[in-house]
């Protein structure tokens, strides 16, 4: 039974999808036991609508289509705020951050804190749309939100370059739930039997949807110039878009020559334990804020190399190895040297250091306790959130 003299936070974001943004706002709200809250998707209730639903959090669907905001979803979020009266609107990427804050400012909320969850936009691969919309919250900032909670440090630095209000900012990590992604080499066995990937062979992988932020072709690059070197590794691509009906994705593995050593397995709900399967956990993207895959595959005590974009290098410390981005060759020299530690008394110091350090900087109770802070601020009063 919900306890009605909690403080209710409204969270809106644009999309319940599989996703990082997603991600942390279903494990903030199942953490929060201190606050009741609510979701507003402005598009479909997509994969997390039912989980947060199950874990008892009202999930509000407007069914906008992607780039078509609707004055009847607009309406019903206008008349959801008046009847909710939260004590924060808490929003999510920049179109809720814009539409979330206007509409909430129209309702006659002032506890509104915008959410940022990207480090940088990509001329040609960031939509156009998000580029105009980013902008134009920057223009905004002074006025709509209270704060602005940036998930890394670059995400920081970069939005206050773009023009946001850098007095309003504070930065959160991603919180992760260690009991759930920990060490557990009995499920990780389980996954590589099930892909037919016996434990004896170097196994590599990559959590992440079909995106050009992601830069596949990178990862698969690298992984061509190991195959011609008489490596015997393999590579699991999971994710959204990652199965052989992306004609786009096939066709550059196929290309590539790639074809016996690339498997996609599309999306799964078994993070932990494909985490547990690799030896590597590889990043290639050419742009995040803090990308949760490095620090989930780390907690799982396995260790990861990933481009220099975000808070990556941050995330990854001494633990593993980050290159320039763009570079199949340095991507494919940092993978070649961690390998090579399989089997080896450092190689096990390694996976303990990787599930260390998610341990001691990102478990989740610190990122909700840095929540409530920036939901509790007055506006005569700075806010110091524990980050």
């Amino acid at each position: 039974m919900i306890a009605e003299n909690r403080p209710r936070i409204l969270h809106i974001i644009t999309g319940l999808n599989d996703g990082g943004a997603e991600a942390v706002l279903f494990r903030l709200c199942k953490q929060d036991s201190a606050n009741h809250h609510h979701v507003v998707s402005l598009m479909d209730l997509g994969k997390y609508g039912p989980l947060l639903e199950e874990v008892g959090v009202p999930v509000s669907a407007l069914g906008m289509l992607r780039g078509r905001v609707t004055v009847a979803g607009l309406w019903q979020l206008w008349r959801l705020i008046r009847k909710l009266q939260p004590h924060a609107i808490q929003t999510w990427m920049y179109h809720a951050d814009l539409i979330g804050g206007l509409i909430g400012r129209l309702a006659g909320q002032r506890n509104i804190v915008w959410g940022i969850r990207q480090s940088i936009l990509v001329s040609g691969e960031s939509r156009q749309s998000t580029i105009w919309v980013a902008r134009l919250c920057a223009l905004l900032s002074r006025w709509v939100p209270r704060s602005i909670v940036c998930c890394a440090e670059r995400s920081r630095e970069v939005h206050t370059a773009l023009g946001y209000d850098s007095a309003r900012m504070h930065v959160i990590f991603n919180g992760y739930e260690l009991s759930m992604f920990r060490p557990n080499p009995i499920a990780g066995l389980s996954v590589r039997e099930e892909l037919g990937i016996d434990r004896a062979t170097p196994l590599i992988g990559f959590v992440a949807r079909f995106d050009p932020l992601k830069d596949h072709a990178n990862l698969l690059q690298a992984v061509a110039l190991l195959e011609a070197q008489g490596s015997a590794l393999q590579c699991v691509l999971v994710g959204t878009g990652m199965t052989s009906g992306n004609s786009a994705l096939s066709r550059m593995i196929t290309e590539l020559g790639l074809s016996g050593r690339v498997l996609l397995v599309g999306p799964r709900t078994d993070i932990p334990s494909v985490m547990n399967a690799l030896d590597l956990h590889v990043m290639s993207s050419v742009s995040e804020g803090f990308p949760n895959v490095l620090a989930e595959a780390m907690a799982c005590g396995t260790p990861c190399v990933s481009t220099d974009v975000g808070d990556a290098g941050d995330i990854v410390g001494p633990t593993g190895l980050t290159v320039t981005s763009r570079s199949p060759k340095a991507l494919a020299k940092a993978i070649d040297e961690l390998l090579v530690e399989r089997g080896t008394l450092a190689w096990t110091a390694r996976k303990s250091a990787a599930r260390r350090r998610v341990a001691e900087r990102y478990a989740i109770e610190r990122m909700v306790r840095s929540y409530h802070e920036v939901w509790n601020c007055q506006e005569s009063a700075p806010c110091t959130p524990e980050i």
